[in-house]
């Protein structure tokens, strides 16, 4: 009798221990190195489970704010969360399969198609996005309790309790980041029972002042109906979508031998669409119950009018939502960032770079707070972000397609062991064909962007709409494909013998 060892593994490899098992509680030893197969223990519900539990907050739950305040009816901002949350979570869900193959995050995976040095696009997309967002996430907990303690104890000042605040929150969140993956999903598995209650009680809180036939303000955003629909779904769809460059930090630790692509599709897919998508309705069907009932602040703070809203025994629930939640979301993007700096500053092992991220976003908290300026500044940097992360994502979804899957993790780690060479060094690090396509691409898009700093051609032809990150990533859906037809890639870039049968 013969014994036959699955592919590319050694009888070393399967009878080693796992060393650096990654458990609750325990600090996560493996950053943005090769996780090996045989170390991995996390499954596509986990997945689903980040991204369910990670949004019941609101950093997220605002974007539903945002349709109605736009002018919109009930039924029109519903159904642009609907259409927004699909298009999000199909540009979010295949992003989930490099990690398992690549056993790195989705940054360092990139390196196969913008080279190993050309993969810090990824690493500085993602890192910066997920500061700005932490700090978002801090700064709506801070903002709710604050509400929420004005409203119990009547107090004139709430200066000292959102510092307080803030501070609480970044020490929570910096102690899970730390300890790595498999705090951060039982975090949001916390989540999903206690913060999902206290959304579906507020249903019923909110829903004596619910009117299904809430006609809007008459007073559409960009002057039109259609427009502020549009404009709706752009907003939904590039927050669901905007969780794809995590996608690797958290499917690193699936194995590809134990769980199919079909699987990870799913759960990402049905963790963008209602995970994300439900938060957000929740969002649009509080604001019409607030915009009904006239609430006060229900115009100029979301959070307050909820607070206003409310009977008394329901403002520890929104307590609840706006910290422990806050403080689940925030988790999610430092421990993202703490890897994207370790991949972009190798010498920092995933520990020492999470503790420097973790400064950073609290830094920027506290600097926000005190200069107002800073906070549109922020809005404005997302906006980019959407614009030149899309096409990145659309870039790493075409080329994982075309290259059906195949990786070579050793090199894709030249980088991080500060080497030259493998085969995705390209040309000085960087792939020329990938890297020229995003460029290209971003640079479209920003033609077609709208925000507080500038007003492009393309967006006053449309008026005003922000097309930005949609046409950038439609420029890169059609210009990849093309470009890897005018430039044919080598061969030892696919699978062994794959070119000889295609």
């Amino acid at each position: 009798m013969s014994l036959h060892l699955p592919d590319d593994h050694t009888f070393e490899e399967l009878a080693e221990p796992a060393r650096h098992k990654d458990r609750a509680g325990r600090v996560e030893q493996y950053g943005v190195e090769h996780i090996p197969e045989q170390e991995r223990h996390s499954s596509p519900r986990n997945l689903a489970t980040i991204l369910f539990g990670g949004s019941l907050t609101f950093s997220v739950i605002i974007i539903g704010w945002f349709p109605i305040s736009f002018g919109l009816s009930w039924w029109q901002a519903a159904t642009a969360v609907v259409a927004g949350s699909v298009v999000g979570a199909a540009l979010l869900a295949p992003t989930g399969l490099m990690g398992p193959r690549t056993g790195t995050n989705n940054p360092v995976s990139s390196g196969a198609y913008f080279g190993v040095a050309g993969r810090l696009i990824g690493s500085v997309l993602e890192a910066s996005a997920s500061v700005a967002f932490a700090a978002l996430s801090i700064w709506t907990g801070g903002d709710a309790l604050a509400g929420a303690l004005t409203r119990f104890l009547g107090l004139s000042d709430t200066e000292p309790v959102r510092l307080t605040a803030y501070a609480v929150l970044a020490v929570i969140v910096t102690i899970v980041s730390v300890l790595g993956h498999s705090s951060m999903v039982l975090c949001q598995k916390v989540m999903i029972p206690t913060a999902g209650t206290c959304l579906i009680v507020g249903i019923f809180v909110y829903g004596g002042d619910f009117d299904p036939g809430y006609a809007g303000t008459g007073s559409y955003a960009l002057g039109s109906a259609s427009a502020a629909w549009l404009l709706s779904a752009l907003l939904c769809a590039s927050t669901v979508a905007s969780y794809g460059p995590y996608a690797g930090d958290w499917t690193r630790h699936i194995s590809p031998r134990l769980h199919t692509d079909g699987s990870i599709l799913r759960a990402m897919f049905v963790g963008g669409l209602f995970g994300m998508g439900g938060p957000i309705m929740w969002g649009v069907f509080s604001s019409v119950a607030l915009f009904s009932a006239q609430a006060p602040d229900a115009d100029s703070s979301y959070v307050l009018g909820l607070v206003n809203a409310a009977p008394a025994w329901f403002v520890p629930a929104l307590i609840y939502v706006g910290l422990a939640s806050g403080m689940a979301q925030a988790v999610i993007n430092t421990y993202g960032t703490g890897l994207d700096t370790s991949a972009i500053i190798p010498r920092l092992n995933r520990v020492q770079a999470t503790f420097i991220a973790c400064a950073v976003a609290t830094g920027l908290v506290y600097v926000g707070h005190f200069y107002s300026a800073l906070s549109a500044g922020v809005a404005v940097f997302l906006a980019l972000l959407a614009c030149s992360s899309i096409p990145w994502i659309v870039i790493l979804t075409i080329g994982h397609l075309h290259r059906r899957g195949y990786y070579d993790t050793d090199a894709l780690q030249v980088f991080n062991r500060g080497e030259k060479g493998g085969i995705y060094w390209f040309t000085v690090g960087l792939n020329p064909v990938g890297v020229s396509t995003w460029a290209i691409a971003f640079g479209a898009g920003l033609m077609f962007a709208h925000n507080d700093w500038f007003l492009a051609p393309g967006a006053r032809l449309f008026g005003g709409l922000d097309l930005g990150f949609l046409v950038a990533g439609l420029v890169a859906a059609i210009l990849y494909p093309l470009a890897l037809r005018l430039f044919p890639e080598p061969a030892y870039l696919f699978r062994p013998g794959y070119q000889k049968v295609r």
